[in-house]
């Protein structure tokens, strides 16, 4: 009898030990997961066509979260933003292009985006039928516009991006599986 007692309670030893050694795995890979998500790269979902054609109406993306850390939004990326205050919504991200940075001249005439009074070459975007005046951008600010310009709530709307509220520049579009791939 005492060594039945002997082998069962070294049997609960290792089944414990076992479930400890899963139990931290699991944890670690929470955390891990938790880490990239926050810092590394994000998932998003995009529920408009304010970017169409580059993006569609439910086409799922990911962003480098990061890479900020090191450079400046340039004028071309797409980006995962907070909307300023004065774009008055509760929607908590928007996807938008960079079109100026601070020191630019933005206008748009004649259905056409001006910066410093040339005339961009943009291919992916819808000419916009709106005028906007030339408005210079300010230190800390972008301007960004959706490439589906006259359907996107956007910088015609409502100003400047602060570059603080820039969450992450989107690399790639993981589905639908008929486009996946990276974005310009």
């Amino acid at each position: 009898m005492i060594e039945h007692t002997t082998e069962q309670q070294a049997s609960t030893t290792r089944y414990k030990a076992i479930l400890f050694d899963w139990g931290k795995t699991i944890v670690l890979s929470i955390v891990i997961a938790l880490v990239i998500r926050v810092t590394i790269v994000g998932a998003y979902y995009v529920p408009t066509g304010s970017m169409k054609p580059t993006i569609g109406i439910g086409d799922r993306l990911l962003g480098c979260k990061f890479l900020y850390w090191f450079t400046e939004p340039a004028a071309g990326d797409i980006v995962v933003f907070k909307p300023p205050e004065a774009a008055h919504t509760d929607v908590p991200r928007f996807v938008k292009r960079v079109v100026a940075t601070e020191g630019d001249v933005v206008e748009i005439k004649d259905g056409a985006l001006y910066i410093n009074e040339t005339r961009r070459d943009e291919p992916y975007a819808a000419s916009p039928f709106y005028r906007l005046l030339p408005i210079h951008v300010p230190k800390g600010q972008l301007f960004v516009l959706g490439d589906n310009r006259n359907n996107s709530a956007d910088g015609h709307i409502w100003g400047f991006l602060p570059k603080e509220n820039v969450e992450a520049k989107i690399v790639f579009r993981f589905w639908p599986l008929t486009r996946i791939g990276t974005l310009d």
